[in-house]
């Protein structure tokens, strides 16, 4: 059980770093969107690659702090009955759903992307814009950071949901133990 509580611990680390490291890319997203538009309306002037560099700012953000968000529980969920579940039920909930679709979803993904990635790879693939950034084979590769961080924030969740169903949450630190709600 010492050894669960670990690799949650670890893995929760780990996107906890990547997720506040790759947040900060939101504002270079802002700041590069804001040159754009001056750019092209105050001094109208174009720099192509600049339109390439917050899109692809954008999508390694997206795809890389996705573990991290997951970890948070930010995720997208329809709560009208999970949210008053005992810790137990929310337990097996979270533990069906992760065996069930997260990560076969996350499988499939890495699968298909793949060769897509490696294709990228092999062409040191660049922007599809005359004038555009070169090296849209690293942010493809972001599809596959996606698919390795939620799918090991996804197995640490495997991992506490048996921690509690074994009456072993006091082994999680404190922010990954589950919250329980009282109706209102």
């Amino acid at each position: 059980m010492q050894l669960l509580a670990g690799y949650i611990r670890s893995v929760s680390a780990i996107n906890r770093w990547v997720g506040l490291t790759l947040s900060w890319l939101a504002l270079a997203v802002v700041l590069v969107c804001f040159t754009v538009v001056v750019q092209r309306y105050f001094l109208h002037a174009t720099q192509l690659w600049m339109q390439d560099l917050y899109v692809w700012l954008s999508g390694a953000m997206f795809t890389g702090v996705a573990g991290f968000a997951l970890l948070r529980n930010d995720h997208v969920r329809v709560d009208i009955f999970y949210g008053r579940w005992s810790v137990r039920g929310k337990a097996i909930a979270d533990l069906v759903g992760v065996v069930l679709f997260l990560l076969p979803f996350v499988v499939v993904v890495a699968v298909y992307a793949m060769p897509f990635v490696q294709r990228s790879w092999r062409i040191y693939e660049g922007s599809a814009n005359v004038g555009g950034m070169p090296g849209l084979f690293i942010l493809k590769s972001f599809i596959l950071v996606f698919c390795v961080l939620v799918g090991l924030q996804g197995i640490a969740w495997v991992c506490r949901s048996i921690l509690v169903l074994a009456g072993r949450e006091d082994l999680l630190p404190e922010t990954l133990r589950y919250r329980t709600e009282t109706a209102e």
